[in-house]
């Protein structure tokens, strides 16, 4: 599908990104100076959950890499452009907000955390696909992918001993990170009224090969991976159950169809094996 879209589409994205913005402004912002008990954080909780929430804060300082980029594809869209100046903000807040946690529980130390933030300024993160509507349908994976992990990360503070200043965050950055998923899918779902078939040429592509961002970036990648898969927050059982089963259940593409207009799949999601579920 061009980048260059018909007048009567670009006018459908902006209106998706004003009913985004009315909704987020009147239900959805969240302070993180007021909002979060911070007093509660539980110093003592196991330090596997610190380990994770380090690992996502650090995929989340990717974030000047992922706005200038992302944005610069789709700038000529103002709906698709004003969407991630939005979008970059609230990443934005999510990373704080880790970041202060980890901080605040005592977990990390000041200057773990600048170790940390060197680590990730050291590298680049690029644009895994070539196109801005492909990336329009990487970042509507990713999204439903990062909410599943922020999902199952809160359920696993809850079932070692809690931390209500902690599972507070994430309940507030898992519901952002929904509607994310939720304007990109209503982008793609336009994407297929206009240009079905290269659409799902480049749905395919996304879903057969898909990675989390930035984390292989790091250097001690393979540890902060197995860390994930040990706590059973993202792995490609779930991964193919709770985003890309679902993905092609809400867009009503049937996984024969995909198949017949998508190159192979070589990696699993997320772990880099062989994945044999989806093909």
């Amino acid at each position: 599908m061009a980048d260059s879209m018909p007048r009567e589409l670009e006018s459908s994205l902006w209106r998706l990104f004003r009913d985004f913005f009315t909704r987020a402004e009147r239900k959805r912002r969240w302070s993180l100076v007021e909002d979060i008990p911070w007093a509660q954080c539980n110093r003592n909780l196991d330090p596997a959950i610190a380990d994770v929430v380090e690992s996502f804060c650090a995929v989340e300082l990717f974030l000047p890499d992922y706005v200038t980029k992302f944005l610069g594809v789709n700038r000529a869209s103002k709906g698709r452009a004003w969407f991630l100046a939005n979008w970059g903000y609230e990443e934005l807040k999510h990373s704080m907000a880790l970041g202060d946690w980890l901080l605040r529980s005592g977990h990390r130390s000041e200057e773990q955390m600048a170790d940390l933030e060197s680590q990730v300024a050291e590298r680049e993160w690029n644009l895994p696909q070539d196109s801005a509507s492909g990336m329009i349908i990487y970042a509507m994976t990713q999204e439903l992918a990062t909410w599943l992990n922020y999902r199952n990360l809160r359920r696993r503070v809850q079932e070692k001993g809690g931390d209500p200043a902690l599972e507070q965050l994430l309940m507030f950055i898992a519901v952002d990170e929904r509607s994310h998923h939720t304007f990109f899918r209503d982008c793609v779902e336009l994407f297929l009224k206009y240009d079905r078939k290269t659409t799902l040429e480049q749905l395919g592509r996304v879903l057969n090969h898909f990675n989390m961002p930035a984390i292989y970036e790091l250097a001690d990648s393979r540890q902060r991976v197995a860390r994930i898969k040990e706590l059973e927050i993202f792995t490609e059982n779930l991964y193919y159950e709770e985003v890309y089963q679902p993905i092609l259940a809400v867009l009503d593409v049937d996984r024969a169809e995909l198949r017949n207009r998508a190159p192979g799949r070589k990696k699993s999601p997320v772990l880099g094996g062989v994945c044999h579920q989806g093909s």
